[in-house]
């Protein structure tokens, strides 16, 4: 069995140093963008990153995740005035100021009908473990959720290396069933976020805390 030679193994390594570099230099570059220029997306590419996403790791390789993509402003329209209508009922609820809470609406609503592509990542249950007891159907519904985080990140770097921009929202988990029902998506489908998407029309800046404040060795 031929064996690598010293040459052979400095290019590998040179191979491997800058594949690595040029993935920590992506991951460090993305951030979250909220506005965007009218340019479309297009089909072919959209469906490179929804590729991308689908590769992730998955909890028993299930892949639980499902996507709606929402193009057509009318659609864009219809979520964001049924979404702003449930979070104005929830604000006021709380007490906050009316003029707060219409600026806070106004906001979201922009950055939900200004983005040219929304996708929506969903999370099913169909395919996972079933268990008898609540303690493991509550981890297998972890599991689940974290497997579509962890398609939407791909999805978000991949976004990143296209030269587009993107940002997650969170705020279906806070109406879910409204979401389902306005873009008509199935009973088994759990929306967890609108990751908004198109090329940027603005520019990112952000720290982080140093690693050594995040992480511990054992």
């Amino acid at each position: 069995m031929p064996t690598m030679s010293s040459g052979d193994a400095r290019i590998q390594n040179a191979v491997v140093d800058d594949s690595l570099a040029a993935f920590v230099e992506l991951a460090r570059t993305r951030r979250s963008i909220r506005r965007y220029t009218p340019k479309p997306v297009g089909a072919a590419l959209l469906e490179t990153l929804l590729e991308a996403a689908n590769w992730a790791p998955s909890a028993h390789n299930r892949q639980p995740w499902r996507f709606c993509v929402v193009q057509s402003a009318a659609m864009k329209a219809a979520l964001s005035t049924q979404m702003a209508e449930a979070w104005r009922s929830d604000l006021a609820g709380d007490g906050a100021d009316p003029v707060e809470i219409d600026r806070r609406i106004a906001i979201s609503q922009a950055r939900l009908t200004g983005a040219p592509v929304l996708i929506v990542p969903c999370v099913t249950l169909e395919e996972m473990d079933v268990y008898p007891d609540p303690v493991r159907r509550q981890a297998e519904w972890t599991m689940a959720v974290q497997s579509v985080a962890l398609a939407c990140q791909n999805l978000l770097l991949a976004a990143h290396a296209a030269g587009l921009g993107a940002c997650w929202m969170c705020a279906p988990l806070f109406a879910p069933a409204l979401v389902r029902q306005v873009l008509d998506l199935p009973e088994t489908w759990q929306p967890q976020a609108i990751l908004t998407l198109g090329y940027p029309a603005e520019v990112k800046a952000r720290t982080r805390a140093p690693i050594t404040e995040r992480v511990v060795w054992r």
